[in-house]
């Protein structure tokens, strides 16, 4: 008992608490980011909207050092859109939190996609028409009637997309990198500590991560249910 509460007093807690930061702003934005889509790939037929939805879908399936890389090509300092925010803004996403926001933001986005496309597929369309004929605007309709009826399956997706992005590791790590007390997340502390040979550490941190991502899945398994 004695160990444990010692253990339990020396750990650094830093990294639990960036991977909730990271992973709440990586979830705000896959979840803006997957509605939309979602709402599109679910009502909308246009040519290419399979190989569309294909591309959004990759991260996946793709390994995370290829996400990673595909982040610094896109935004690294480098590139001419992280060249022309550091010549401007004097502000980079490389070697930060922030970095590690987009990563995670990145992988999250196909779960939540995924699930507001098929929420959306399966809302009752007569419902919508009904609403239409009262003088309702499109959007009306839709913040009144399609999101509420799409919402079960929508927060199942997001709540999966939160437990993924607390699991991210290999497009984080290229990108923000696993800097104490400013990039490192639980993942990365895990497998700094490992490294290091502080196996109680690593135990005591991956405890942690298993029961929050147990809890979150329970939540998401209820919303699924409610669908």
């Amino acid at each position: 008992m004695n160990t444990t509460t010692s253990l339990l007093a020396s750990t650094d807690w830093f990294p639990l608490g960036l991977s909730l930061k990271v992973s709440a702003f990586a979830t705000l934005l896959a979840l803006i980011a997957g509605v939309a889509l979602g709402w599109v790939f679910a009502r909308k037929r246009f040519p290419g909207r399979t190989v569309l939805e294909a591309v959004f879908m990759l991260p996946l399936v793709l390994p995370p050092t290829v996400l990673g890389y595909g982040i610094l090509m896109l935004a690294g300092r480098r590139s001419p859109l992280g060249a022309w925010l550091r010549e401007h803004l004097d502000y980079t996403i490389i070697f930060s939190w922030h970095g590690a926001v987009v990563a995670s933001a990145v992988v999250a986005l196909p779960l939540v996609l995924k699930s507001a496309s098929a929420a959306f597929a399966n809302v009752d369309r007569s419902l919508e028409a009904a609403a239409s004929t009262l003088r309702q605007s499109p959007l009306s309709v839709f913040l009144r009637v399609t999101l509420p009826l799409a919402w079960p399956g929508i927060l199942a997706g997001t709540l999966l997309a939160f437990a993924r992005a607390m699991g991210e590791f290999g497009a984080s790590l290229m990108v923000a990198g696993s800097i104490p007390k400013q990039t490192q997340t639980l993942s990365m502390a895990i497998y700094d500590a490992v490294q290091a040979g502080n196996d109680d550490v690593a135990l005591m941190l991956v405890i942690v991560t298993s029961v929050i991502s147990i809890t979150v899945l329970v939540l998401a398994n209820r919303f699924f249910s409610l669908r």
